[in-house]
C-alpha cells in the first residue's frame, strides 16, 4: 500500500518539515510507501507526480495553507492541521485510509483540471517569462491610467507639486506603479523558476536593471539570472536539518541578491551605457541626412525596448531638437512612432481575438488610452510574452509612422503628451495618417505571425 503527504505551515519553515518527517516515519513503521511533498518557504520540493497520485491509497493533507486539490479527485484525502500530524501520525494514516473519495466540485474541478493542462503544455522559460508578465500587467494598466489622467491637466502640468495632476504623475510614474513594472516582472520570472526563494533576488535584480536604464529586457534578463542562480544555491548548498530554517531566510536572498546583483552591474551597465552613447553619436550624424530616413530609424528606436535604454536614446535625440518656440519634426515623429506600439497591439487584441489570452485582451482595452497618450511601455506586456512575434511587428509599425510623420513635415513643439497636446503639431491631418496607417500595419503584422492561444 502507498501513502502520500503535503505538509504545508504558514511561515513555511519549521512544522512543514517536521509534520512530513513524521509522516514518512509513520508510515515506513507500518511498512507502508510513502512519499510526502513540501510546500515551505523554500518552494514545492519532493512533488507529487501523476503517478505518484494514480498509485496511492489514501492522502494526508497536514496544511495550514490552501494547496491544489483538482489533482487529488478520485483519491481517499484527509484533511487535517500540520501541528495534528505531529501529535498522532500513525492514527491518521488509519483515518486516511478509511476517508471518503475526495470528489470535488464537477465544474470547479474540470475547469482547474483544463488550466493545469494548459499550464502544462507551456514548458521552460515561455511558462516563467508568462508568469513575470501575468503579475506585472495591472501596474502597467493602474501606472498608465494615473499618467493619462495626469495629462489632462496638460502637458507639464505635474511639474507643479501640490497639485492633482503632480499626484497622479507620483501614483502612475517612475516613483509609482511605472518604477515598479521591471521588478515585478523579473521577481516573479524568478519566483516561476525557483519558487518564493527567487522572488526578492529576482525584484532585487528587475529594480539594478531600473538603475542601469536596461529596460524591460533587462528585467527579463535578470528575473532569468535570479531563478536560475537560486536553483543552484538549493541544488548545492546543503546545510544540516538543524539549520534549514535559515536558507530561505537568510542564505538564499543575500547569496542570490548578491550573486544577480554583481553580474548586472559588472556585465550588463557597461555595455548599455556604450550603447548609449553610441546611438546618440549615430542620431547625431544622421540629423543632417534625409528626414524620412531618420524618421525610420527613430521609429524602430521607439518600439525595440519601450522605455529601455534604445527608446530612451530616440527620446532624448528627440527633445534636444527642441527650440523654445519652435516645432521638430525630429520630436513630432518621436511621439508618433511612441504612440503606435499599444494602439497597434489594441487594435490586434479587437481584430484577432483568438491570439490573444483573456489577461491580455483585457490589457488591450488599457493599451488604448496608454497609446494615445504617448505611453510607450503599455505594449510591453505584449511583447515580454511573445517578443520574437511582437517585437518586430511593432517596429515595423513604428518605422513607417515615423517615416511618414517626416515625409508629411509634421512638427512638435512639447516632449510628450500625446492627443492631449495635438493642439501644438502643425500638419495635424499628416501626423494622424501617419499614426493610423502604423497602427493598421502593427495589428495586421502581430495578427499575422502570432499564433492561436
Amino acid at each position: 500500500m502507498k501513502i502520500l503527504g503535503v505538509t504545508a505551515c504558514t511561515t513555511g519553515i519549521a512544522h512543514t518539515y517536521m509534520a512530513a518527517e513524521a509522516i514518512a516515519e509513520a508510515a515506513k513503521k507500518k511498512g507502508l510507501d510513502v512519499k510526502v511533498e513540501t510546500r515551505g518557504s523554500i518552494g514545492v520540493e519532493n512533488e507529487l507526480t501523476a503517478e505518484d497520485i494514480q498509485s496511492a491509497d489514501a492522502i494526508i493533507l497536514a496544511c495550514d495553507t490552501t494547496v491544489p486539490m483538482e489533482r487529488f479527485k478520485g483519491k481517499k484525502v484527509l484533511s487535517v492541521a500540520v501541528a495534528e500530524a505531529l501529535k498522532s501520525t500513525e492514527e491518521l494514516i488509519e483515518k486516511a485510509l478509511q476517508a471518503p473519495v475526495y470528489r470535488g466540485e464537477d465544474l470547479v474541478d474540470e475547469v482547474a483540471k483544463i488550466k493545469e493542462e494548459r499550464k502544462g503544455q507551456r514548458k521552460g522559460a515561455y511558462k516563467h517569462l508568462l508568469n513575470g508578465v501575468s503579475f506585472m500587467i495591472p501596474f502597467v494598466v493602474a501606472g498608465g491610467i494615473a499618467i493619462a489622467l495626469s495629462f489632462l491637466f496638460g502637458y507639464d502640468a505635474f511639474q507643479q507639486e501640490g497639485t492633482l495632476a503632480a499626484y497622479l504623475m507620483g501614483i502612475g510614474g517612475g516613483a509609482g506603479a511605472f518604477g515598479l513594472i521591471v521588478p515585478i516582472l523579473a521577481g516573479y520570472i524568478a519566483y516561476s523558476i525557483a519558487d518564493r526563494p527567487g522572488l526578492a533576488p529576482g525584484m532585487i535584480g528587475g529594480m539594478i536593471a531600473v538603475q542601469l536604464n536596461a529596460g524591460f529586457l533587462g528585467g527579463i534578463i535578470a528575473g532569468f539570472l535570479a531563478g536560475y542562480i537560486v536553483l543552484l544555491i538549493k541544488k548545492y548548498i546543503k546545510l544540516p536539518k538543524s539549520l534549514q530554517g535559515i536558507m530561505p531566510v537568510l542564505i538564499i536572498p543575500v547569496l542570490g541578491s548578491l550573486s544577480v546583483g554583481l553580474i548586472l552591474f559588472y556585465i550588463v551597465g557597461t555595455p548599455v551605457a556604450a550603447i548609449n552613447d553610441a546611438m546618440n553619436n549615430f542620431l547625431a550624424g544622421l540629423s543632417g541626412t534625409n528626414a524620412v530616413v531618420l524618421g525610420l530609424i527613430i521609429g524602430l528606436m521607439m518600439a525595440f525596448d519601450m522605455g529601455g535604454p534604445v527608446n530612451k536614446a530616440a527620446y532624448a535625440f528627440g527633445t534636444g531638437t527642441l527650440a523654445a518656440g519652435a516645432g521638430s519634426m525630429t520630436m513630432a515623429a518621436v511621439m508618433a512612432a511612441g504612440m503606435v506600439p499599444p494602439l497597434g497591439l489594441a487594435l490586434a487584441t479587437v481584430l484577432f481575438k483568438q491570439k490573444f489570452s483573456k489577461a491580455e485582451r483585457e490589457a488591450g482595452k488599457a493599451a488604448w488610452v496608454l497609446g494615445a497618450s504617448f505611453i510607450t511601455e503599455g505594449a510591453i506586456p505584449f511583447a515580454a510574452a511573445d517578443p520574437v512575434r511582437v517585437i518586430p511587428s511593432i517596429m515595423l509599425g513604428s518605422a513607417i509612422t515615423g517615416g511618414l510623420s517626416m515625409f508629411f513635415k509634421a512638427t512638435l513643439s512639447v516632449p510628450h503628451g500625446g492627443i492631449f497636446v495635438f493642439f501644438a503639431i502643425e500638419n495635424v491631418v499628416g501626423y494622424l495618417v501617419a499614426i493610423v496607417i502604423g497602427t493598421v500595419v502593427t495589428a495586421l503584422t502581430v495578427g499575422t505571425i502570432k499564433k492561436v492561444v
